[in-house]
């Protein structure tokens, strides 16, 4: 295959890419050599090419749940927790459903051009028929999708009477990430011993760390502290990432200046959610009420490495949500007051390179001679206009093969004072 006149985001120029099976062979400077001769040839016509979208932060388990078996109405995360714990009382669900919604929400977020996943799956059932089947869409989807899974206690380590056994349990069954929820337990001690224990955990089993981390309102909830102080004294900060962190908007300048210090020695990543968050937080605010988001330009201007998620897909939590994480860079950028040209022009690094250091795939991950061919185009010639436009996946294509094609749509205006 070969896709001629592409423009590789953020760089200058027309670019020829040569795929040779499942590998991108040569980027070479587009060759004026006319129309395209056969069906291997796609004339791109400048549209932008880069590496796939990555999903830092999905509740598969969870997706398309909504309502069942009732609606959040105070649109907190608590409510959101109570009402999981109420469904699966009244709800028996088999490993083929859960399978069968996973799948629907993943085939979303394929249409819209992402390729790597990572997906919290709670491990609080004794059966761990959820993780399950998680495992075998893993399986299923590698050839299309890449799919971590991250083990979550959702109803807390150590609230959950045998929370620590599951979770151990869910590492050994093949979970790649510990989780953990530490805001939810029952006291502050038991929030800092389950952050511990994920570290030890995965140090004894060499899995990666996300952890939702401080998804609170509250100015006191500090277990981020906690989790970059450990991660540092492991020296494994670079496989461990805090979601969420919305507690930190809240934190006074002084004490973030000290706590910034931790986090840039401990290398951690973090991940934001601006859609789910922008809904769970400031629930029990009166005006002016909190953006309940975590501090990413500031994280980004210290050098830290931040990316964007979507968290969920119509589930308790969260009421909306299609796969396409565009719209959650479009909110993002607003929420976060992110937007200078420079930083609307850089806005997809959050979705892609920064999401696969978070997943800890950079080594094989972008549109480089050599790398896998998975990579997608968009509908624009500009970065600039690719966020203004919310500029669509025209192709997806994996190990060289397209597995996604959209036709742009096509506009008439009757309308004779426009030329």
């Amino acid at each position: 295959m070969l896709l001629k006149n592409a423009k590789l985001y953020g760089q200058e120029g027309r670019w020829d890419i040569d795929i040779q099976g499942d590998q991108i062979k040569t980027i070479n400077p587009a060759a004026n050599t006319g129309e395209p001769a056969d069906a291997n040839v796609i004339d791109l016509a400048g549209k932008i090419v880069l590496p796939p979208y990555v999903e830092p932060h999905i509740h598969l388990d969870y997706a398309l749940t909504a309502g069942t078996p009732r609606w959040n109405q105070s649109g907190s995360v608590f409510e959101g927790i109570e009402i999981w714990s109420e469904r699966k009382q009244v709800v028996h669900e088999t490993k083929e459903d859960i399978k069968k919604r996973a799948l629907i929400a993943m085939k979303l977020q394929m249409k819209h051009g992402i390729q790597h996943v990572r997906t919290h799956v709670d491990v609080g059932d004794p059966t761990l028929k959820g993780l399950e089947a998680l495992l075998e869409v893993k399986e299923e989807m590698k050839p299309w999708m890449d799919l971590q899974l991250v083990a979550l206690p959702q109803q807390g380590l150590y609230t959950h009477p045998k929370g620590e056994e599951l979770l151990e349990k869910a590492l050994k069954m093949g979970a790649d990430a510990v989780g953990g929820i530490p805001h939810y337990e029952l006291t502050r001690e038991d929030g800092v011993r389950s952050v511990i224990k994920a570290i030890e955990l995965a140090n004894k089993y060499e899995k990666l760390v996300d952890i939702h981390c401080d998804e609170i309102d509250d100015e006191q909830s500090r277990y981020l502290e906690v989790l970059a102080a450990e991660s540092l004294k492991s020296g494994i900060g670079d496989r461990v990432t805090a979601s969420h962190t919305t507690a930190m908007a809240s934190y006074n300048d002084a004490y973030t200046y000290k706590l910034f210090q931790t986090l840039k020695k401990a290398g951690i990543h973090f991940v934001a959610l601006p859609k789910a968050n922008l809904h769970l937080q400031g629930r029990f605010d009166h005006y002016p009420k909190r953006r309940g988001l975590t501090r990413v330009k500031e994280l980004l201007d210290e050098g830290m490495n931040v990316c964007f998620g979507l968290d969920s897909i119509m589930d308790p939590w969260y009421p909306l949500g299609d796969g396409n994480l565009m719209h959650v860079v479009e909110i993002g950028l607003h929420a976060c007051h992110m937007t200078s040209y420079n930083d609307i022009t850089t806005a997809l690094e959050l979705i892609t390179t920064n999401g696969a250091k978070t997943l800890g795939m950079e080594s094989n991950y972008g549109v480089k001679e050599g790398n896998k061919a998975n990579l997608i185009v968009i509908n624009t010639d500009s970065e600039y206009e690719a966020v203004r436009c919310q500029s669509p996946v025209l192709y997806s294509i994996r190990n060289g093969e397209i597995i996604v094609e959209t036709k742009p749509p096509e506009t008439t205006m009757n309308v004779p004072v426009f030329p």
